[in-house]
């Protein structure tokens, strides 16, 4: 009987130390007396590597600056990063090596919409958070889950937003729209729509693209033949220097507006003089290092010093993304874990910034910081903020 009862006990012992090594390692995993460890996936070597290297960049900013001020809580920030090469199967690979390997306590600035649509299931079974990706997608923050936290107005909403306010200030007749044909460019068209709706008009004329499409002089001459006097661009990069290069040539010229995709230094470095004109949405501006605004000039020289490298607003992205997370973990307090995390994140004000970003807002239920964003407009090679943010 004897035997028995210890047995019993054993077992339940041994159960009971089981489950408390289980529930301490899924609560603070990458947390100890001394560091926090977090984990980011970004594209080094692939299609978008450029904007990879300054998130990166932006994100070693922050963190060289919290750890010089002796860590958060006391503890000091370590990151470890892995290359997708911006293929979702790598974000997965990666995504395993950080969470099993590495026992990372969060994943920050994630870039791209594919590569953490794959990573957050297995960092969710680790009960990894997935903190301020750098994307722009609805399914960043839906469906609600306790480990989902973005801070992106998302392309739906900025179009929704922007569209009708610039197609009244234009007195635009006829709205159309060139889009990749994928999900990005769909979202773009649809926010167009809807905020087309709200203003009782509909879109004239739609034409897409094949993702990669380097030729668009068929979609320019449809546009120009239906008379369109304003053209929202679902298009990234090369597509919307591509498309305004053509529409220039042919003596077409309407307002072109981008969504945040196609707010970045890299239109008017490429494109030139004739990309001039083109309005897009964003929420932080390109840190130019002669900016008017003091404060950002600062920083800029300050990038610029410590990088031999210019800045450029996907820097400030990594870099305001490991802000956030920092706050949150100030917050959270010296018991660090990931439900403290939570809850201190689902309560969260994070204040304007120097960059102009919107307040943020947290709550149990709305893991989204802003749902804003407002206009820039290139004027002689730069970014120009020409709105305030645009509420609902």
């Amino acid at each position: 009987m004897k035997q028995q009862q210890f047995s019993v006990l054993v077992c339940a012992a041994g159960l009971s130390l089981g489950l408390a090594s289980g529930l301490a390692q899924a609560q603070s995993q990458g947390v100890n007396k001394d560091e926090i460890v977090v984990g980011s996936i970004q594209d080094l070597s692939g299609p978008l590597a450029g904007f990879g290297k300054q998130i990166r960049l932006g994100m070693n900013l922050r963190i060289d600056e919290i750890n010089e001020q002796g860590g958060v809580n006391g503890r000091k920030l370590k990151l470890v990063i892995e290359d997708s090469g911006y293929d979702p199967k790598r974000a997965v690979l990666a995504a395993q090596k950080l969470v099993n390997q590495d026992k990372v306590f969060a994943v920050i600035g994630h870039l791209g919409t594919a590569g953490n649509m794959a990573a957050m299931p297995i960092q969710f079974e680790k009960g990894v958070i997935n903190f301020f990706p750098i994307t722009a997608a609805r399914e960043m923050y839906e469906p609600l889950h306790k480990l989902k936290y973005s801070f992106a107005a998302t392309y739906f909403d900025q179009m929704r937003l922007a569209v009708p306010k610039l197609v009244k200030e234009k007195s635009a007749k006829k709205v159309c729209s060139i889009y990749q044909d994928d999900e990005f460019g769909l979202e773009v068209l649809r926010g167009a729509e809807a905020g087309l709706k709200t203003a009782g008009m509909e879109m004239a004329e739609k034409t897409s693209f094949k993702r990669g499409a380097t030729e668009f002089s068929s979609q320019v001459a449809r546009m120009k033949a239906a008379g369109c006097d304003f053209v929202v661009l679902g298009t990234i990069i090369r597509e919307t220097i591509g498309t305004i290069g053509e529409s220039r040539k042919t003596g077409f010229n309407p307002t072109f507006l981008g969504s945040s995709a196609a707010y970045t230094d890299l239109i008017h470095k490429l494109g030139g003089k004739a990309m001039d004109g083109l309005y897009a949405t964003m929420t932080v501006q390109n840190p130019y290092l002669d900016e008017a605004s003091q404060p950002i000039r600062f920083w800029a020289n300050k990038y610029k010093t410590k990088y031999n490298d210019d800045p450029t607003v996907f820097s400030i992205y990594g870099y305001n993304a490991i802000d956030a997370f920092i706050r949150g973990a100030q917050k959270a307090g010296k018991n660090l874990t990931t439900d403290a995390f939570v809850k201190a994140m689902d309560t969260m004000v994070i204040p304007p910034d120097i960059f102009g970003s919107a307040e943020g807002t947290f709550s149990p239920t709305k893991h989204l910081g802003s749902d804003v964003s407002r206009l820039s407009q290139l004027q002689d090679a730069k970014w120009k903020v020409v709105s305030d943010y645009v509420k609902p």
